[in-house]
């Protein structure tokens, strides 16, 4: 069954690559099949996500053109260090490409393969390095500009209902979870399936950041969607931590009648299509209402049960604000949309993986380079641009070892093809339109392939052979010498890229989400931590991000190990109780102010512990006695709003870290 919006997407960048032919024979560009290939790089099937894209790689572009006029006229009599220079540039770019996780990243990118593609080609006779620069950036700039005006003009996709689909999905699913949580014996579900939710967080952000470039951005806001991005964060700890206390109650005293009650009216509620957002206004306020009474017991039951009437209100609240906010994406602006903050999540940084892999796709230029300089290889700066290229794409993945792999095979499969083509059909072919026409079924079908999210990962090596070993030149040429240069070239460069990635970039993803789950230990640290700056949304957009990266790389843990123990949603739900904690700080007394400060120094100096020892240490009991007494000082205090904040909060921090441990010690005194 074919599908019309993937047809669609490869007819139209069909349609932009015609034009980019027509134009490079028109204007007698060098290199034509560079333009070709660049318009298969550039297209995206969504329409709102390939326009900020364009931006920034015209943008990369420039910038390598202009990195390559500075270095190689001036170096031309020094080429080691013209390489040196050249894969010290291409590591920096990549090192920010890999830390900038936005749109943004596609600048670097590009700045550092345009440069790299600009440069090894014209090393040994560099005289003519201008004019080949200005080509390069002309025949590149052509495709760009044309892929964008046809995929502008027929519009496959739009961010919005991307967006849309997603929210959506999120919703239906968190309702699902949360739901089966409040309802039965809350066992730990799978990892990943509890972290998928964080990671459609992230990524609704992540769309959200094209909607300026999408033609219907107006009626769906980036105010809008960003708020429901911040509203959709609290509904994972909320539901992780109503189903936390809930447990609790059910291993000892049991649920009381009137919470079970209230528990069965919100299951219903939370299951999709069930219930109306009055509905769970009023379920909130009972929620709330019996949180009172449940609380005035002071006893260690009763906290227990306010906390998962609290946690229930709280997670109601933020549904349906979801909800709302849902519901006027893709509607006309609303009057409260002015009030809602423009700033998306701050998306977690890994200073040490962007180093890494800027440092070896660094390293492994250099290589490339020696070997090709050494063996006097004449196809040696083809196989050193095809590496830069392959690198550069490739740069942000945990390992790209397998990925490269995949590439080589679908290579290697489209050279027989590729040579079909070159000595059987194109020797028949006369004039442009001839030649569009013999293109067409290759073309649309390796698109169609480019659209299929499952196999586009096929598509880039197959467009590059194909389109690199055509050559498109004006004046059709089938040396077949020059092909097998040409491919053994391009083979060439991607087994250099795969041996290099393998020696340099074998950590893998279990490395990468060990360094995740260190890096949410240190911020908790540091959030605890009062003499550190206090910055909580910072922090949780940060804690919900990294929740997502871990998410992908989870399922390749063993089962049982300590990655699995390391459980993010209790680190998150940890690391939220930390906050009104310190807000608390300036309005209690200070006997109290003392108590709350000692519990904050015992996070942090455990969360500091984990990170330094890399693994997840228990809680010391300790921690757990200051706790207590800093529980028993705030129910003595009159009844005021952070005061009712710390001891939820207190609460949540004892279930989390102590989840087998006795009533406290003041209520077995009294």
């Amino acid at each position: 069954m074919v599908d019309p919006q993937k047809l669609l997407f490869s007819l139209s960048s069909f349609l932009a690559a015609a034009i980019t032919l027509a134009i490079a024979f028109a204007a007698s560009m060098p290199r034509p099949w560079w333009a070709l290939l660049t318009v298969y790089v550039t297209a995206q099937p969504m329409a709102g996500a390939f326009r900020p894209k364009v931006l920034y790689r015209i943008g990369g572009i420039l910038t390598g053109a202009a990195m390559t006029l500075l270095l190689v006229p001036n170096l031309q009599n020094a080429p080691e260090l013209l390489v040196l220079c050249l894969a010290s540039w291409t590591g920096l770019c990549i090192y920010l490409a890999v830390l900038d996780r936005t749109p943004r990243a596609f600048l670097f990118q590009m700045a550092a393969f345009s440069a790299a593609v600009m440069s090894f080609p014209y090393l040994d006779d560099p005289s003519s390095i201008f004019e080949t620069t200005i080509a390069r950036v002309l025949e590149m700039m052509v495709a760009i500009l044309s892929v964008t005006a046809v995929h502008a003009l027929l519009q496959p996709w739009s961010a919005t209902p991307v967006i849309r689909a997603r929210a959506r999905s999120f919703l239906d699913h968190a309702r699902r979870w949360t739901a089966e949580a409040l309802s039965s014996q809350h066992t730990r579900l799978e990892n990943e399936h509890r972290r998928a939710l964080a990671a459609d967080v992230t990524e609704l952000g992540m769309i959200a950041v094209h909607l300026p470039f999408d033609q219907r951005w107006a009626p769906a806001t980036r105010r809008r969607v960003y708020a429901l991005q911040q509203q959709l964060a609290n509904v994972l700890p909320l539901a992780s931590a109503a189903a936390n206390r809930l447990d609790l109650l059910r291993a000892a005293p049991g649920i009381s009648p009137e919470l079970a009650v209230l528990l069965d009216d919100m299951t219903d509620w939370l299951r999709p299509g069930e219930g109306n957002l009055t509905q769970a206004a009023v379920l909130a306020a009972q929620a709330r209402q019996l949180a009172v009474s449940l609380e005035k017991a002071h006893d260690w039951d009763g906290l227990l049960a306010a906390s998962a009437c609290l946690r229930m209100a709280a997670l109601l609240d933020a549904l349906v604000a979801s909800e709302r906010l849902y519901a006027g994406i893709g509607e006309p602006g609303g009057a409260n949309d002015a009030s809602l903050e423009d700033a998306p999540f701050t998306l977690a940084r890994d200073h040490g993986v962007a180093a890494l892999a800027g440092l070896a796709t660094g390293t492994a230029i250099v290589l490339y380079c020696a070997v090709w300089i050494l063996l006097a290889w004449p196809n040696g700066s083809a196989t050193a641009a095809f590496a830069a290229l392959i690198t550069c794409s490739f740069a942000a993945q945990d390992d790209p070892a397998p990925v490269i792999g995949r590439y080589l095979i679908a290579t290697l499969k489209t050279f027989p093809f590729a040579a079909l083509y070159l000595f059987v059909i194109l020797p028949r072919v006369d004039g442009y339109e001839m030649l569009v026409v013999t293109l067409a079924p290759t073309l649309v079908w390796m698109g169609y392939i480019q659209a299929d999210p499952k196999r586009s990962a096929q598509a880039l090596p197959m467009f590059s052979c194909f389109i690199v070993a055509m050559g498109f030149l004006p004046r059709f040429q089938a040396d077949f010498a020059n092909f097998i240069n040409t491919g053994l070239a391009q083979v060439g460069g991607i087994v250099a890229t795969l041996a290099v990635t393998r020696l340099f970039r074998s950590a893998g993803v279990i490395w990468t989400a060990r360094r995740i789950v260190r890096a949410n230990w240190a911020d908790v640290a540091e959030l605890a931590d009062i003499r550190r700056p206090f910055r909580p949304d910072r922090w949780t957009a940060s804690a919900i991000d990294r929740l997502g990266q871990v998410a992908a790389r989870m399922a390749l843990a063993r089962s049982g190990g300590d990655l699995h123990a390391a459980d993010g949603l209790a680190d998150l739900r940890i690391g939220r109780n930390v906050i009104p904690l310190r807000r608390a700080l300036p309005h209690v007394p200070h006997d109290m102010r003392r108590h709350l400060g000692t519990v904050l120094a015992g996070l942090t100096g455990l969360y500091a512990d984990r990170w330094w020892k890399g693994v997840p240490l228990p809680a010391p009991d300790t921690l757990r006695q200051h706790i207590d007494d800093a529980l028993a000082d705030l129910l003595a205090l009159p009844a005021e709003e952070h005061r009712q904040a710390a001891l939820q909060a207190l609460v949540g921090m004892r279930c989390n870290l102590f989840p087998d441990a006795s009533a406290p010690h003041w209520q077995a005194a009294a």
